[in-house]
């Protein structure tokens, strides 16, 4: 449910590696508190640009060459491959997590009386996909619950044992940011040799991330939040060791020699290297690509560890004046740095919804949740604004 007119976390770093407020590069009214990044981020003046450019090229097609299908697609990919440290060949191109999740679903093998494991209330693009396959399979669906500690990482090593056979999680609850070490899980999963699939949509481009250090066999992220790109774009990393697997389709981009245009008739068995047998069909999406790019460029010029300690900053002050409103809210060790959720005694009270929407306030409560995610964007008078209003009904 949303309030707006619509209805590492870790060390906190020194004030040299702060980023001062980036408000400028977006298009936001000064009478609008957006945040709200963990829904939709808003659009950054050069990333809407990159799709109005990109746009009225595709109304020129006698300017777009064969090799325009393949140079932007392989810069972005890049760029998300050094966003997460990977290689770019470990990296396709996928319109959302869904697809994501169900190619790794279709190369891990689950049988009767093993178990995949989720996190109670995980969002449901890495869950669906497993609860059908484990109903065809005769697998069993592991439910990690809320921790009462407050420690999903040690709560998920608690349940990872031998009959796992999949361990799908995400790097932070998207609910209320609740932080699962993902080295530790990764780890423990190298012992007992049981997959490890990620989605990483709430955390990826916000969050410092190493696959080296995770060493997940699937990770997969959404361009549309952190990463501040747009909608039915996605990215799915994939580990060396099934880069020789089954993709969901068969397009003629992914084969062997698709660059020679002349020769498509010429089929071939052979898929092109690494990770790209497993893009979507039509993966040089000429409006969406420019747009990701944009985006991911100025990520990295702002550098993502940076982007985490600036955040983390800020969401330290919003949990402190949360907690001298008497709302709970997770430590800062236990949760990601980009967010707060947070509780009421009794349950989100009546009115707020409305009261903050008046105020051009704009959260998500998800859950028993009030998911507050601000970005770089966020200024001290947007925070103000959202205390006003939670101090009115309190």
């Amino acid at each position: 449910m949303l309030a707006c007119a619509l209805g590492r976390a870790g060390a906190r770093g020194s004030n040299r590696s702060m980023i001062p407020n980036q408000r400028h590069l977006f298009e936001l009214p000064d009478d609008v508190a957006y945040l709200n990044c963990a829904y939709l981020s808003p659009l950054m003046k050069a990333v809407k640009n990159a799709g109005s450019e990109a746009l009225a090229r595709r109304g020129r097609p006698w300017e777009i060459t064969a090799r325009d299908f393949f140079t932007t697609s392989e810069s972005t990919r890049a760029l998300f491959a050094r966003i997460i440290n990977a290689h770019p060949d470990d990296i396709a191109i996928v319109p959302a997590v869904s697809y994501g999740i169900a190619t790794a679903v279709r190369n891990v093998p689950l049988a009767s009386g093993q178990t995949v494991v989720l996190l109670a209330e995980q969002f449901p693009s890495n869950v669906y996909a497993w609860r059908e396959a484990a109903r065809v399979t005769g697998a069993e669906i592991v439910t990690v619950p809320r921790p009462a500690h407050g420690d999903w990482t040690r709560a998920i090593l608690d349940v990872v044992d031998e009959r796992a056979a999949a361990v799908a999680l995400a790097n932070c609850h998207w609910t209320d940011g609740g932080l699962v070490d993902l080295v530790r899980i990764g780890a423990r999963c190298r012992e007992l040799e049981v997959p490890l699939v990620l989605d990483l949509t709430q955390s990826a481009g916000v969050l410092p991330f190493d696959v080296a250090a995770v060493q997940p066999d699937f990770a997969v992220a959404a361009s549309y939040k952190w990463l501040l790109g747009p909608y039915s774009l996605a990215f799915l990393y994939v580990a060396p060791r099934w880069q020789r697997g089954e993709p969901l389709e068969h397009n003629w981009i992914a084969r062997q020699r698709s660059e020679d245009f002349a020769g498509l008739v010429d089929y071939q068995d052979d898929f092109q290297a690494g990770a790209r047998r497993f893009d979507v069909g039509e993966q040089s999406n000429f409006q969406l690509l420019p747009m990701a790019e944009a985006a991911m460029r100025q990520i990295l010029d702002w550098g993502v560890t940076a982007i985490a300690e600036t955040l983390a900053q800020k969401t330290a002050s919003i949990a402190q004046r949360a907690g001298e409103l008497g709302l709970g809210v997770a430590s800062a060790k236990q949760r990601a740095g980009h967010f707060v959720g947070l509780r009421f005694d009794g349950g989100v009270p009546a009115g707020l919804l409305e009261k903050l929407s008046t105020a051009k306030v704009c959260v998500s409560v998800r859950g028993d949740s009030v998911r507050v995610t601000p970005h770089l964007y966020t200024t001290d008078a947007d925070v103000d604004r959202l205390f006003n209003v939670l101090a009115s009904v309190l």
